[in-house]
């Protein structure tokens, strides 16, 4: 399908999809047949110290078309969609079109519907709320919150819920009553064309398996390496998926099949909350079959 003839060349454009569905793919023959600045939109692929395991667009890829907001935040900081909103209305004031592209369903909801500016958590709280999901689960934090809240959130999502507890417990407010404060959209979904890939269960296991293969061969296993001496598990660039399980076998715990099955079962688990999240809350935008690409 050539998307390219069907758009407006002169409307920003905004492609989701779950990981390995071929958004970049698509994003990038959209800037190369129409033009326009390839806009990052994945929490973990703005980190520099992974390009491999968060599917970053190769060098190659990033010299064909402009590309923005890519490995541009150090692994020791702190990254949240506050952080990227802030960064994407920098963009925005440009002259030049933005493909904004991801996977993080939190940064499309803020750009197009709006985010409540909340205080940032403090370390020894959100230690602890580590500590918490560690020790006790999901259900010991979902059970502190409000229930606004907790009706709101994607309860089986563990980063989601943490936030909430983080926010309920540094300000004294529920997350469901900030987001009542929240400010106009940065970029309304009226003002854009909207694409949202959607990939079957089966197609997209096959792609995430062949991905990852890719990975190991393009020097995933040398990428997690560099981050041994800097490792800590607390950061937000350390939710990598891939990391702990190959870290794990390059320290000689398991072999190599077994890390490949663990971070490929993780980022199914993990494609299957990305689907979730989108049909409950991208029914407007334009549904593409990602085998039709």
């Amino acid at each position: 399908m050539d998307i390219s003839r069907t758009i407006d060349p002169d409307r920003p454009v905004l492609i989701a999809g779950p990981t390995a569905s071929g958004k970049s793919t698509l994003a990038l023959a959209i800037a190369r047949a129409q033009g326009g600045v390839i806009v990052n939109a994945d929490a973990l692929q703005v980190y520099a110290n992974w390009r491999i395991l968060s599917a970053r667009p190769s060098p190659e890829e990033e010299a064909a078309q402009p590309h923005m907001l890519y490995g541009h935040v150090p692994p020791v900081a702190d990254y949240s969609a506050g952080h990227w909103l802030r960064e994407v209305e920098q963009v925005l004031r440009r002259a030049e079109r933005p493909i904004i592209v991801g996977g993080t369903g939190l940064y499309f909801s803020a750009l197009t519907e709006g985010l409540a500016e909340i205080p940032a958590t403090p370390l020894a709280l959100r230690l602890r709320a580590d500590k918490l999901l560690k020790t006790e689960g999901l259900d010991r934090l979902l059970a502190d919150l409000d229930g606004e809240t907790r009706a709101r959130i994607d309860r089986a999502n563990p980063v989601r819920v943490q936030r909430a507890w983080e926010v309920l417990h540094a300000t004294g407010r529920g997350l469901a009553s900030w987001q009542e404060t929240t400010p106009p959209a940065l970029l309304p979904l009226s003002g854009c064309t909207s694409l949202l890939i959607e990939a079957a269960k089966d197609w997209l296991d096959v792609h995430i398996a062949r991905r990852f293969d890719a990975m190991l061969k393009a020097g995933a296993l040398d990428e997690v390496r560099a981050n041994f001496a800097t490792w800590d598990a607390t950061r937000p660039a350390s939710k990598i998926i891939g990391a702990q399980d190959l870290m794990a076998h390059l320290r000689g715990e398991i072999p190599l099949d077994q890390a490949r099955e663990a971070v490929t079962t993780a980022t199914r688990q993990y494609a299957k909350r990305q689907r979730t999240w989108f049909r409950a809350r991208m029914k407007d935008w334009q549904h593409i079959a990602a085998e039709t690409l």
